[in-house]
């Protein structure tokens, strides 16, 4: 995808179209039109319907034949969406793993290498807090970027 489709589609892809586009990826499976306005509160099904036949002409939706449900057709990695990870139906801020794995060593640092207090082992433990308290603040402000 060049930049322009990518600059076109987030242009296109924002307000309750982006929350549509954010539940069919996160659902991970097929959605009806009232299931989709229920999701999302939505004050009645042409809406959603409207915000779906706008995702279909974006390309990202297509509507199967049988049953008459929403089926997501194409992932894209715009926005906030670059900084998710999709691990099954679940979406997860980068970040979440870097602050994981810092945090993890940290506290096996800590917890079996510390053996005294010295300048150097302070300096680390000290580095280390750091480090992870970043990663951390960073998951959860992107955390707090998704839509719902």
């Amino acid at each position: 995808m060049s930049a322009a489709d990518k600059r076109k589609l987030e242009f296109e892809l924002r307000g309750k179209a982006w929350k549509v586009y954010w539940l069919l990826l996160k659902r991970g499976c097929p959605m009806s039109v009232r299931g989709v306005q229920r999701a999302l509160h939505f004050s009645s099904p042409s809406v959603a319907q409207h915000h779906l036949d706008r995702l279909c002409d974006l390309g990202l939706v297509k509507k199967q034949s049988v049953g008459g449900r929403y089926l997501l057709t194409s992932e894209v990695k715009i926005g906030v969406l670059r900084h998710f990870v999709k691990l099954g139906r679940l979406l997860f801020p980068r970040y979440f793993f870097y602050a994981i794995f810092s945090t993890t060593f940290y506290i096996i640092y800590l917890a079996v290498l510390m053996q005294n207090l010295s300048r150097e082992n302070l300096f680390i433990a000290f580095f280390g807090a750091i480090v992870s308290a970043i990663f951390w603040y960073e998951a959860v402000r992107v955390w707090r970027l998704r839509p719902f």
